[in-house]
């Protein structure tokens, strides 16, 4: 017979987990996909241990995978689409368009908003800062401003545009864990992203120091995707239509459906000689970009089904663990005696956001900020008839826009590294990460944004 898992048994392997995961990604700095198998193994040894049969073992790991069965067919239709909107131009005439609203007199408010728009168009947060935010980031110490605040203005905008994406794999992310509507999560995300990215953009333009700027710099990337690129707003049809589908309330399959199709549909009016074995090479292994200029190579070649292939792993994984976790109760058996003073919304959306932020102090992973403590509270949310809409954002605000804050973590040591800055020095100018969470309690202290499950 297979035993109860106690409070104190079910904290102790909580602990020796986060602490295996935290060592390996941190002190070690191995991909999360590897020990998160690891510490796979050592539950299902405990497992056996503990009495549980393979075939419960089995099912653990089904019902922890099966909630991103859709998210994970998502991301495959999201890598095809951004290597068909690079090759359209329609990535390159939003950048195009973002470049050309940089303002010497408001260089920082404009680098804000730039790596905002470029961030929302690619949906990555990492790719932005490593390309266009290099760039960004010369041009500001030319000009003799505070590094960290260049830095600062750059991973907000990043961040922004990593969060509002819905091409977002940790935006994908939250709303699958929290089986919450992707666009829908979108939307509702706006109720604590607007009020950051206002005061964020206030706050640049505060601490703006005006400049009479030569973008010398830029005209090579701008004549780059000038003569490499079909740019035109014609290229734009395919957002519109994203909106347009948000604005109808269609799912996200069906939207990215209709915009691969539409996008194809530009590249060959575009080029109408190309064949459709380039088209599904460039489906299948992304686009490849070949221009002048190195930067814009770097950002431009990404996309296709195979991009995708890591973090789909990493989501399997984790979610497995996750499965694997909540099926023999170890996370309810930590959380019931904290989750029985719980009896009204605000502090189970403080417990959740401290979670996904102790979660990133410790492991230093945006993924697993995520997944736990989305796996942990889905449970408590549904008992109190909170919208899951309320659960995905808030592993958002606690989870990924906190995870370029930490100094060991994938994000803040990537954006440190990429920089050459340490963390300490854009924290506390990388005002969007900073507010984001805060906005996020404000929401859920006086009930604005908030809904509820009938």
């Amino acid at each position: 017979m297979k035993q109860k898992v106690s409070f104190w048994e079910a904290i102790i392997i909580l602990a020796v987990l986060l602490l295996l995961l935290s060592i390996s990604v941190i002190n070690l700095r191995l991909q999360p996909t590897i020990p998160i198998m690891f510490t796979i193994g050592l539950l299902i040894i405990w497992a056996k241990f503990k009495h549980f049969a393979w075939q419960e073992i089995d099912t653990a790991i089904k019902d922890g995978i099966s909630v991103a069965i859709i998210p994970i067919f998502i991301f495959l239709l999201i890598g095809a689409l951004i290597s068909l909107w690079i090759k359209s131009g329609t990535i390159p005439t939003i950048m195009y368009l973002g470049f050309r609203l940089i303002s010497g007199n408001f260089f920082l408010p404009s680098v804000f908003l730039v790596c905002s728009i470029i961030g929302v168009a690619i949906g990555s947060g990492f790719t932005t800062i490593s390309t266009v935010g290099i760039a960004l980031f010369g041009i500001g110490i030319s000009l003799k401003i505070n590094p960290g605040l260049v830095a600062g203005a750059i991973i907000s905008g990043a961040v922004f545009g990593d969060k509002m994406s819905p091409l977002s794999d940790s935006t994908n992310l939250a709303a699958a864990v929290a089986e919450s509507e992707l666009f829908a999560h979108v939307k509702n995300m706006l109720w604590s992203t607007v009020p950051a990215f206002l005061v964020s953009l206030i706050l640049y333009t505060i601490f703006n120091q005006n400049s009479n700027i030569s973008f010398h710099a830029l005209q090579g990337t701008i004549s780059a995707l000038q003569s490499d690129f079909s740019l035109s707003y014609l290229t734009l049809l395919p957002i519109l239509l994203m909106f347009i589908c948000a604005r109808l309330k269609i799912p996200a399959i069906p939207t990215l459906f209709g915009n691969i199709f539409l996008t194809v549909i530009l590249i060959i009016v575009q080029e109408p000689t190309i064949s459709l074995t380039a088209i599904i090479q460039l489906i299948s292994n992304g686009y490849v970009a070949a221009t002048p200029d190195a930067a814009l190579n770097a950002l431009l070649t990404r996309g296709g089904i195979a991009s995708m292939m890591n973090t789909v792993a990493l989501i399997i994984t984790t979610l497995a663990l996750g499965g694997l976790l909540m099926h023999f109760a170890i996370i309810q058996s930590a959380l019931t005696p904290l989750s029985r003073k719980i009896k009204s919304t605000f502090p189970l959306v403080l417990l959740t956001i401290c979670s996904s932020i102790a979660i990133n102090l410790l492991v230093g992973e945006q993924y697993l900020s995520i997944i736990l403590p989305g796996r942990a509270f889905k449970a408590i949310y549904k008992q109190q008839h909170i919208s899951g809409l309320t659960l995905s954002r808030a592993l958002e605000d606690g989870g990924s826009v906190i995870n370029y804050l930490v100094p060991w973590a994938v994000a803040g040591s990537f954006a440190a590294g990429t920089l050459g800055l340490a963390v300490s020095d854009f924290l506390p100018y990388t005002f969007f990460s900073l507010f984001s969470p805060l906005f996020s309690l404000i929401s859920a202290a006086t009930g604005l944004g908030l809904k509820k499950d009938k």
